[in-house]
């Protein structure tokens, strides 16, 4: 992919998240390790934008869940796609934990089932762990 073409990708993607937000929306912003070290971008706990070394990805998470009514420890599942900086690109279906350990700080981790669907088809596997503060 040429890197007019990245760009275009990139600021779409951007503004899908931002158009996906509303006045009241809460949002995140944090870093971690998903596709390579980077930061992280979350809209209403749903619309999750990750932009790192190695590339970036998009989710939203369409189911979410507390695992105990006295801890504030919850699981999501998602549907997303990434995009690779060595461009490689593919579908996901994220499925986390997210913990709130402070007041509006909360860790996160995931495991992604991955479908590459650029140069050669593959199944493959991707995790992610980061922290992040709301607004």
């Amino acid at each position: 992919m040429t890197n007019r073409l990245s760009l275009t990708f990139i600021a779409t993607i951007l503004s899908a998240g931002f158009a996906a937000s509303s006045a009241n929306a809460s949002v995140k912003l944090g870093m971690g390790i998903d596709q390579g070290l980077g930061m992280n971008l979350k809209f209403d706990n749903t619309v999750n934008l990750f932009a790192g070394n190695d590339g970036m990805a998009l989710d939203y998470h369409f189911a979410r869940g507390s695992l105990s009514s006295s801890a504030p420890l919850g699981w999501y599942v998602g549907v997303g796609g990434y995009y690779e900086w060595n461009d490689n690109f593919g579908m996901r279906l994220p499925v986390g934990l997210d913990w709130s350990f402070a007041s509006n700080w909360n860790l996160t981790a995931q495991f992604s089932p991955e479908l590459q669907v650029h140069h050669k088809t593959k199944f493959k596997f991707g995790a992610g762990l980061g922290v992040s503060y709301q607004f």
